[in-house]
């Protein structure tokens, strides 16, 4: 990994705030105006200290929250769009991505609240998806223009995230509305395994702006991704198409290791890093900015708020 420590382009410091809610509340035409000059901004010295104050300035920042459905990893629920970061090993990182982005309904706007630092690592860094995009082949970009980018994934007990969890229901005829309405093609195995499958933009319009911003999970929730035990486990376990997740061309061609290494390094050379302080709130443009979360030691406690719904 690189030992890049860019920080990021914009912050705002909060000084002596009484409270998070109140500065937040009257500083929020500036958090705006922030997010969309720089696409994220990192407010510091805001005074969250416990995971309620934590979910309250979250609140605060992206109002009505949206619900998240189809999430590939588990989250405990605070309310209304917000949750807790997502239950990943430590250890692992997690690849840039921009959250939901294989969803029919995706948030334009995400808030960070830090409760506990890690003791070491943990960053959320965070990439401009218009700079990835300017970054990457011309002939590899106009591929996933032309085609899409397709995700399967495999729900069961045994690995990933039940589809009761995934879905927020135990119904199945509620799932296959929801995924119908979506453009999900499902299939059923016996009693607890669902495979879906959607086809997405991998490129779109920034709904403000207009500009073309590289807006996918293509190489994070591709089988290269993983960690080569971890993907030779599974496969042997449960088959190629029993992966909990895997990404390929929207035609279905599969994608080769240097392609996903690619879209990889690219994003690294456009990554900026800003180590976690007990009271951050960290404001993210979704469409425009891919974050991800680095491997991490000691506990570590972010609050997460999804907001703004909107259809890619």
């Amino acid at each position: 990994m690189s030992e890049q420590r860019t920080p990021f382009p914009a912050r705002l410091e909060a000084g002596s705030a009484p409270d998070a809610v109140s500065w937040i509340s009257e500083h929020g035409a500036r958090i705006r105006e922030s997010v969309a000059t720089h696409g994220a901004v990192l407010v510091r010295g805001l005074p969250i200290g416990d995971r309620a104050a934590a979910v309250a300035a979250v609140r605060a920042v992206i109002g009505e929250g949206m619900a998240e459905r189809e999430g590939f990893a588990p989250r405990d629920a605070y309310g209304p769009g917000v949750y807790s970061s997502s239950h990943w090993p430590a250890d692992q990182p997690m690849c840039m991505h921009h959250e939901l982005s294989y969803a029919a309904t995706a948030p334009r706007l995400l808030a960070f609240a830090c409760v506990t630092p890690p003791a070491s690592g943990g960053l959320t860094a965070l990439a401009d998806a218009r700079a990835v995009l300017r970054g990457l082949p011309a002939d590899l970009v106009e591929r996933f223009e032309r085609h899409g980018w397709r995700l399967t994934r495999s729900y069961n007990p045994l690995v990933g995230t039940a589809w009761q969890d995934a879905f927020g229901t135990k119904d199945r005829a509620e799932v296959e509305r929801y995924c119908a309405a979506g453009g999900l093609e499902v299939l059923w195995r016996g009693d607890d395994e669902l495979i879906t499958t959607q086809t997405r933009a991998a490129v779109v319009a920034h709904p403000d702006s207009g500009e073309r911003c590289w807006f996918n999970q293509i190489a994070f929730l591709n089988e290269w991704t993983m960690e080569p035990e971890v993907r030779e486990f599974l496969t042997q376990e449960f088959g190629p198409e029993g992966l909990p997740f895997n990404t390929f061309l929207g035609d279905g061609t599969p994608l080769d290791r240097a392609t996903v290494d690619l879209i990889n390094e690219v994003y690294e050379k456009h990554t900026v890093r800003e180590p976690w302080q007990r009271g951050d709130v960290l404001v993210v443009d979704n469409v425009r900015t891919a974050h991800s979360r680095e491997p991490y030691r000691g506990e570590r406690e972010i609050v997460v708020g999804l907001g703004e719904p909107f259809r890619p």
